[in-house]
């Protein structure tokens, strides 16, 4: 069990006891860590973005971007909330397979008052179309264009789950390399209304080996060497996120962001200086804020034999209505305790005699959450003997837990609560209330 979470396991628990449960909590401290990471391995003038959609509580937006990163949205929805956080339409960039016209409309009118966005990726020779239809509608020429990278679909077998592998040849993300030159002459040209800026790029999510991220990169910076040959301000290059998060705690068993990062020296010396790119950025989601997340939930049910090997069986008041994940991708979240038989226990503190109660003997216990579905199940954690209305944490949970969350079974959205890195308890999101649901 990490340092981390006996630290904090008293500020879990007040969490609950302020705002109730299921509740979300993000360390911030955590954050601090993983973003000073990220900073490390890829330092100025690296663009640094945060990719919302792990997790789009503004407050936590607000937590990453004040670290040092932009932001990196796939809607207006996700924009709205980034512009809520506080960040400037020039530190936001847009992408995503699913823009409607209406998003389309949105960048074009930012460029169109003066606030564009920082780039805009466009998936197709169709979305290129589109966009520069409004844009030409606009008026939009000159200084006044919108910027834009292609997303390439590098054609790779990333080393992860094959929901999670957006960079294989078979994924409905991003365009072929020699589909490149018919969306830019679908975009109006080089002297169209849209200023063609570079290649975006995103391998896919918890990768476990950095080898289909280099050879995808590598196949990035050959398209872009190519059109920057005719075309100077294809400048950029943006290579996605996707550096993962051990689902055991054991953050030495994947690699880091500095692995990654070590892979780009050669990869760029191999390009004519003329024609690499002089603009590079990176978009981390998962390894910014999951570690930092907590779903503190309490014990509705305890079964005896229903579990392993005639073991306990627990049912939680959190799951798959707030934490999707293991039922869409079979995702393990480690459980701990937090309480057991009514009092405190500190998650992974045995030493003995200690004020609060330590752990004592652990079963295999199968822990269910309580959507009526068979699915809606966590696995099976070694946890002490609970009862109801015991505390237990779901740990790892600050990427793709609340931004995926939802109202199944008519179950407001939780609660978020941040801890400060003073220990200070902030409730950055009320409870949903049942009036919404409507």
């Amino acid at each position: 069990m990490t340092d981390r979470i006996t630290e904090i396991a008293a500020g879990l628990r007040a969490a609950a006891q302020r705002v109730g449960t299921p509740v979300y909590v993000t360390d911030v401290a955590t954050v601090d860590a993983a973003a000073a990471e990220v900073r490390a391995a890829f330092p100025d003038p690296w663009l640094r973005s945060f990719s919302v959609k792990a997790n789009d509580v503004p407050a936590v937006v607000a937590a990453v971007v004040g670290r040092g990163f932009g932001a990196n949205v796939v809607s207006r929805g996700e924009w709205t909330l980034a512009r809520r956080a506080g960040v400037p339409n020039a530190a936001t960039t847009l992408e995503g397979i699913g823009k409607s016209d209406g998003d389309l409309r949105a960048v074009v009118r930012a460029a169109a008052d003066g606030d564009p966005l920082r780039w805009t990726a466009v998936e197709s020779a169709d979305e290129a179309a589109a966009l520069a239809a409004l844009a030409r509608a606009a008026g939009l020429h000159g200084a006044s264009r919108v910027d834009v990278l292609l997303r390439l679909n590098p054609a790779v077998t990333p080393e992860t789950h094959r929901g999670l592998a957006v960079g294989a040849a078979s994924s409905k993300f991003g365009l072929a390399d020699d589909e490149i030159a018919a969306a830019i002459e679908a975009g109006g040209g080089r002297d169209g209304p849209l200023r063609w800026r570079g290649i975006h790029l995103h391998v896919g999510s918890q990768l476990a080996a950095v080898d289909a991220w280099r050879d995808a990169v590598r196949r990035a910076l050959a398209v872009g060497a190519l059109v920057r040959e005719d075309d100077p301000t294809f400048d950029t290059l943006d290579v996605g996120g996707g550096f993962p998060v051990s689902i055991e705690g054991d953050d030495d068993a994947v690699p880091r962001p500095a692995r990654f990062a070590a892979e780009l020296a050669p990869l760029l010396d191999a390009i004519p200086p003329e024609r690499r790119p002089t603009r590079l950025a990176v978009e981390p989601g998962r390894f910014l804020v999951a570690r930092a997340g907590y779903l503190v939930a309490r014990v509705l049910h305890v079964r005896d034999g229903r579990g392993p090997d005639g073991g306990p069986q627990v049912v939680l008041d959190a799951g798959m209505a707030e934490l999707i994940r293991p039922a869409l991708f079979g995702a393990r979240h480690r459980v701990v305790a937090l309480t057991a038989d009514g009092r405190p226990v500190h998650p992974g503190d045995r030493r003995a005699g200690h004020r609060v109660r330590p752990i004592g003997s652990e079963l295999p216990t199968a822990v269910e959450g309580p959507i009526c579905e068979s699915t809606d199940t966590l696995g099976v954690h070694e946890l002490p003997a609970l009862r109801r209305g015991d505390l237990v944490a779901i740990l790892d949970t600050g990427a793709y837990g609340v931004s995926m969350s939802t109202r199944y079974n008519g179950r407001p959205r939780p609660p978020q609560v941040l801890i400060e890195t003073d220990g200070r308890l902030v409730v950055a999101r009320q409870r949903g209330r049942l009036a919404s649901l409507a």
